[in-house]
């Protein structure tokens, strides 16, 4: 497994740059019950290191995210928890408390937390160019004028690797290549250095050697601004190779969350280890076993089963998968899952992991 920014025996920052406490977000329409696209989600961002977010799709992993900013849907609401987002030299606030068009999250937006997107084409406007785009963010949050501001544009597309920055900024984005439109969404994200960077899979429209280029960007960028990232994959070789802890989700649980070297030494949710073992091995052709992939497909929301979530498409699933929800346990100083295979209850009536 590749090296990550930090090994796992680093002295972890004491003060959480973002903290979310047992979020649960629900979806409603005029004709159906209430859904809960997320239900219970705990998760700790720290200072200068990257958590990455994993699961199918259909998990709640950019829902989570959008709601940081407050960027959920018209038929969305935070009905419970708290998004406590510290700055530096700031009050703590918490972003679930704020209006999602109010003044407040908009100052946060772009300023103190940017996010950017899997598909820049459906992000970025077709009728403006790059540099006004870049532009009219510095402007609006860092108050410079319009030269100053082009100025700044300039230098952050030739810092993500644009060639022919001054050029390229009189681009629209249909002129740009997928690798450059990603760039150009990352120099965007970057133009009032903010502390926090929300990246929704952003290499998974793009092919394999654009994509290790943009990983690498972005973890020299992360280095060189002390940035903290959430980083959102469904990729599990993305995230060893940019992880500091991973925080996996099904149907809006995070079912096991720890630092990356612990969870790939040794994962302890049967849906991880199903993650782990439907991916190839880096081995010789003579060593590579056969892949497993998972049986069945992420459940709607909608028809969410009683007790555990993952349950139908366990192979280790026994009584209390069926009636009980599982609780988060705690394995390690860094190491959690919501398994009852792992609960020490039910180990002692002999069944165990």
């Amino acid at each position: 497994m590749p090296q990550t920014p930090m090994a796992a025996d680093a002295p972890l920052p004491r003060a959480p740059l973002l903290r979310i406490e047992d979020l649960k977000i629900v979806f409603s329409s005029p004709d159906e019950a209430d859904v809960e696209a997320v239900r219970q989600v705990d998760l700790t961002l720290l200072p200068g290191r990257t958590l990455c977010l994993v699961g199918e799709s259909g998990c709640g992993k950019s829902v989570t995210a959008r709601a940081i900013l407050r960027l959920l849907d018209r038929n969305a609401r935070i009905e419970r928890g708290r998004i406590v987002f510290s700055p530096p030299g700031g009050d703590p606030v918490d972003l679930a408390g704020l209006e999602p068009n109010g003044l407040p999250i908009r100052k946060v937006r772009g300023n103190h937390i940017a996010m950017i997107f899997q598909e820049p084409m459906s992000s970025l406007s077709p009728v403006h160019t790059i540099g006004d785009q870049i532009d009219e963010v510095i402007v609006l949050h860092q108050r410079l004028d319009r030269k100053a501001a082009r100025r700044r544009t300039i230098d952050l597309l030739d810092q993500v690797g644009i060639p022919g920055a001054r050029e390229r900024a009189d681009s629209y984005p249909f002129q740009l290549s997928g690798g450059l439109r990603q760039r150009a969404m990352i120099a965007m994200a970057l133009s009032c250095t903010p502390q926090l960077l929300i990246a929704d899979e952003p290499t998974t429209a793009l092919d394999v050697t654009t994509q290790a280029q943009i990983l690498d960007l972005l973890r020299q960028l992360q280095h060189e601004f002390g940035m903290t990232m959430l980083f959102i994959t469904h990729d599990l070789g993305v995230v060893a190779e940019i992880a500091d802890e991973v925080a996996v989700m099904y149907l809006g649980d995070v079912v096991e969350q720890g630092d990356v070297f612990e969870l790939f030494r040794a994962p302890q949710h049967p849906y991880t280890r199903a993650l782990m073992s439907s991916i190839p091995p880096m081995a010789r052709k003579a060593d590579r076993r056969r892949l497993m992939p998972i049986k069945g497909t992420v459940p709607s929301p909608a028809d969410r089963p009683a007790g555990c979530a993952f349950q139908g498409r366990c192979p280790a699933a026994f009584g209390p998968c069926a009636a009980t929800r599982p609780v988060q346990l705690q394995i390690g100083e860094r190491h959690s899952a919501r398994c009852h295979l792992l609960d020490p209850a039910h180990q002692l009536s002999g069944v165990s992991a």
